[in-house]
């Protein structure tokens, strides 16, 4: 909640900041065209899909890549449809592979790697027994 709260804080001052020095009408214009684009960019979302589908397929990219990579485009998409000109900077900049790489390595949760155990180097087997009776 005190993230949302901080993110709403900075988005009226950017935006009334942006606003008071490029007039009303070139707002009103930048909130139009970003989500034309965003609209736009979840309308062809399937074609990036595809993309990374194959680079997944022939192995170019590990299956964490291809969901940080449809992940940041949607969310990039949306944040473009949302007025406002940081979610308008934020959504952009997710459109590109480095700077959303940056921000999801910012936010996503280190998980510790697994040691290894001295079970390992234990390898199963089954015993069967030479013998023809049972017991």
């Amino acid at each position: 909640m005190i993230y949302f709260l901080i993110y709403l804080f900075l988005e009226v001052i950017v935006t009334v900041e942006i606003a008071s020095r490029i007039g009303g009408l070139a707002t009103f214009l930048e909130i139009v065209f970003s989500a034309f684009l965003g609209i736009f960019l979840l309308m062809n979302f399937r074609h990036t899909l595809g993309e990374n589908l194959f680079a997944l397929q022939t192995r170019q990219i590990t299956m964490e890549s291809f969901t940080k990579r449809n992940m940041t485009g949607l969310l990039g998409a949306i944040l473009l449809i949302v007025p406002g000109f940081l979610s308008d900077i934020i959504g952009l900049l997710m459109q590109f592979s480095l700077f959303s790489s940056l921000i999801i390595n910012r936010f996503s949760r280190k998980y510790p790697t697994q040691t290894k155990s001295k079970d390992d180097n234990v390898i199963d087997a089954e015993i069967i027994n030479d013998s023809t009776t049972l017991r």
